[in-house]
């Protein structure tokens, strides 16, 4: 039985482009149980999450709004497992406009 390890990813300044906050995982799986987009900037903004299998995109939040001055938790309640291959990407609709933050639990 795999053992697991909590573990946490951070990125600054969430490009426009989709960026890997969780790149490729080469073996193992990773189950994110958190994953916390928030607006650092003076106006309202537009964020997306999603992850790519298989060079297919699936989207866990598509083009939702962040006030000012406020957060969106994507993930909240159940984990999300990402499995050999997968990544998970952010992206927001201005520059330097988003800080993310997820809690996971890492296969060792």
């Amino acid at each position: 039985m795999a053992t697991y390890s909590n573990t946490s990813y951070a990125y600054k300044n969430v490009p426009t482009t989709g960026s890997a906050v969780i790149t490729t995982i080469a073996s193992g799986t990773v189950a994110v149980s958190s994953l916390i987009l928030s607006n650092t900037s003076a106006s309202p903004i537009t964020v997306s999450a999603y992850i790519t299998r298989s060079s297919v995109n699936y989207y866990l939040v598509y083009q939702a709004t962040v006030p000012v001055g406020g957060s969106l938790e994507v993930i909240q309640g159940n984990r999300v497992v990402l499995i050999t291959g997968d990544s998970l990407y952010v992206l927001a609709s201005a520059a330097t406009s988003c800080d993310c933050w997820i809690s996971a639990l890492t296969a060792v």
